[in-house]
């Protein structure tokens, strides 16, 4: 921490200097949950005079509490320090294609209210009826307590101007999310895609070893398969928003049956529908029009898990399409951890085995020998916890809350760091 605190700090003002100090200090304590003034010294180099005073104005502005002492040692015990979860929160929403989910969540990342309305076809409409559930949940928890609102979509987001470039659905192409909903409401606005939101709240709130990961893979299966990339502690966007396009990887030579743009790709092969369809395809049970894909793959993981033979032969194939998929981007990211997030993780022991034998054998090479593959720790609110934090990201940031520093809503403001990620 010296090292970084170091390095941030060179050539900044004294003002910039105590911003970076601060951010450090949230960073731990949304990293370590609970930890004494001598702690936070020792971790960061700053002096116990220094973190004293910090820890003073962020208790005075209710960023930090103090919460009972720690376990002594034979000296005197210290008073543990954590992230005051009780006062400031923020509204995030999750727009998937069949439902959209809100909810209110608190500085230290866990959503404490929730509400799920099916997502109109219209876009604006769909905006329209996540500024109401803001503004009734404004009405319960009072504006000077939320930050703001943050909403994860599909589609490739440009997160600096807000705007779905391009969205699940042709409709939502080109949708100013942000500069939208922020002219209803008037409150600072912050868009980041799904999967890109889920991978740093794994990265940012998950477990030890994600935090440690030098290059994590998060992967996304739902109705399609998308991929975020953290990066040395950065999110990785690309030049045009769209890296992570995991779906779009052709695995399989297939001539295609005229429903598919890209056929053999990984999306037609591993993701939720393929699942059902094949499902339907070996059981001759056929599938709704319509159907809700999430719901179809979870009852077809369960039979397989149970025995059932062609549940266990549809997951067992999309499992084995992922796992080369995975096998080529750990190849090409020498990737040390990959998170796998979905439904498909209810059947785990399964998924991961079929995924794991598309690895070289005896895992005999650098790129296979230490790599972490396990479940999303958020078991699907990945996504939605995502966006509770974005609102956060200047706190974590600059060490100040966005309406102090007045900023409004700019979602420039580091979303893609690790490190400016609530």
């Amino acid at each position: 921490m010296h090292g970084v605190l170091a390095s941030r700090g060179k050539g900044l003002a004294p003002q910039e200097v105590r911003g970076v100090n601060r951010a450090l200090v949230l960073q731990l304590l949304r990293r370590f949950r609970q930890l004494s003034r001598a702690d936070i010294a020792r971790r960061t180099g700053l002096s116990e005079g220094t973190v004293s005073r910090i820890v003073a104005v962020l208790m005075q502005e209710r960023l930090l509490t103090e919460q009972g002492v720690e376990n002594s040692t034979g000296g005197r015990p210290g008073t543990l320090l954590r992230l005051d979860a009780s006062h400031f929160c923020a509204v995030g929403a999750e727009i998937q294609n069949w439902e959209t989910r809100v909810a209110v969540g608190t500085v230290e990342g866990r959503a404490i209210a929730s509400e799920t309305f099916r997502t109109p076809a219209s876009p604006l409409k769909a905006l329209d009826t996540l500024a109401k559930a803001y503004e009734s949940l404004s009405q319960q928890y009072g504006p000077e307590r939320l930050e703001g609102l943050g909403v994860s979509v599909r589609g490739i987001v440009n997160s600096e101007a807000g705007v779905l470039q391009v969205g699940s659905h042709a409709s939502w192409n080109g949708i100013p999310v942000r500069a939208y909903l922020q002219e209803r409401l008037g409150i600072p606005v912050y868009v980041e895609n799904n999967i890109r939101s889920a991978a740093l709240v794994e990265y940012s709130l998950g477990a030890p070893e994600a935090h440690a990961s030098h290059s994590l893979l998060f992967v996304k299966v739902d109705e399609g398969v998308g991929m975020g990339m953290v990066l040395e502690g950065r999110l990785h966007r690309g030049p045009h928003n769209a890296a992570g396009e995991f779906g779009q990887m052709v695995i399989a030579d297939s001539p295609g049956d005229g429903r598919q743009d890209r056929p053999g790709c990984l999306e037609s092969l591993a993701s939720n529908t393929a699942i059902c369809d094949r499902y339907a395809e070996l059981s001759g049970a056929g599938r709704k029009s319509g159907e809700e894909t999430a719901s179809r793959t979870r009852q077809i993981c369960h039979l397989a898990v149970q025995g059932d033979p062609y549940a266990r032969q549809a997951l067992l194939e999309a499992s084995r399409y992922l796992g080369i998929g995975i096998a080529n981007a750990v190849w090409g990211l020498n990737a040390d951890m990959v998170v796998i997030d979905g439904v498909i993780t209810e059947a785990w022991p399964l998924v991961s085995e079929s995924i794991r034998k598309q690895f070289p054998p005896e895992r005999e090479l650098e790129n296979f020998n230490h790599l972490v593959l396990r479940p999303c720790v958020f078991r699907g609110d990945g996504s939605l916890l995502g966006a509770l934090a974005l609102p956060f990201a200047h706190i974590f940031s600059t060490g100040q809350r966005a309406a102090t520093a007045g900023t409004a809503a700019s979602n420039s403001d580091k979303t893609g760091e690790a490190g400016g990620l609530g």
